[in-house]
């Protein structure tokens, strides 16, 4: 929210780019039947994408990370990954090595399998692209751990949806700086800003919407070209569940991010338009 800060931004970024790369290598860690190579493997992931999330906050400039000053949305798009990573990571060490927390977070997965798993369900969809070898029990697992995720990816709109209804988003004082929080989003060219703003929001809210019927399409279609997506390995289940959950809720939050700030736009249009008459009415 508001310009960027003169203080250094150096230790804000190594913070955040330390919690990216400890959610990285998270589920390797945990899962006791991670093979060496996928170790290493995340390992330099997390390292990539540290470096990424280090040289995008340490500067004083926009990139390609959006909203970096209106908080809370990149702190609950963060927050949301690292519960779907750490709860997906116990259901898969509490099948090697059961659990308190493991046997929780497979109970309350279990709850939303059968809540989820119906005719036209995202997550029945999500099953039945999955290659005919694969064992019922893994099925299950599938399900059970994609429907835990589709019900937290949710309720993280539906909160974020809440803050904007109460006015709690974006926190913090002063104007909000369209260049800095989406520079991506050149705010000169083309038609009117609020008009791009609002078409935006709604191609990210429909794409989020349909995408998690369209990417079991994805599955199939890997099983046409190339290697199948199983979902059997550790690493595989973690993060392919993770990323189906994950892309469609934060184009969601995105789209109805930018119909917010169309609509203060509108407002703020709105108020100098009306001080502009009250002036001329005044002289």
């Amino acid at each position: 929210m508001g310009d960027a800060k003169s203080k250094s931004n150096i230790p804000g970024a190594a913070a955040r780019a330390l919690l990216v790369v400890l959610l990285a290598i998270f589920p390797a860690l945990v899962v006791p039947s991670t093979a060496p190579d996928t170790a290493q493997s995340m390992l330099l992931l997390a390292a990539f994408a540290g470096g990424i999330v280090f040289a995008e906050y340490a500067t004083e400039y926009p990139g390609l990370i959006e909203f970096r000053y209106a908080a809370p949305f990149n702190r609950t798009r963060f927050a949301l990954i690292a519960v779907l990573a750490v709860l997906l990571s116990l259901m898969q060490r509490n099948g090697v090595e059961p659990g308190l927390l493991g046997g929780l977070t497979m109970s309350a997965a279990n709850l939303c399998g059968q809540l989820l798993d119906f005719g036209i369900s995202p997550v029945r969809l999500l099953i039945a692209a999955l290659p005919e070898s694969t064992p019922p029990v893994h099925l299950d697992l599938v399900r059970d751990g994609a429907a835990l995720a589709l019900v937290l990816a949710i309720t993280t709109v539906l909160g974020f949806v809440t803050a904007i209804r109460l006015n709690a988003w974006p926190m913090g004082t002063g104007p909000f700086n369209v260049w800095i929080n989406l520079p991506t989003f050149d705010p000169t060219a083309g038609n009117d800003v609020v008009l791009r703003l609002q078409r935006h929001a709604r191609i990210n809210i429909a794409l989020g919407v349909v995408l998690p019927f369209l990417l079991p399409a994805g599955v199939i279609a890997s099983e046409l070209l190339i290697n199948p997506v199983t979902l059997l390995s550790p690493m595989g289940f973690v993060w392919g569940i993770v990323l189906w959950a994950y892309i469609p809720a934060s184009l969601v939050m995105r789209g109805v991010a930018m119909a917010r700030v169309a609509k203060m736009i509108r407002a703020s249009r709105r108020r100098f338009a009306d001080s502009e008459g009250n002036a001329f009415a005044a002289a």
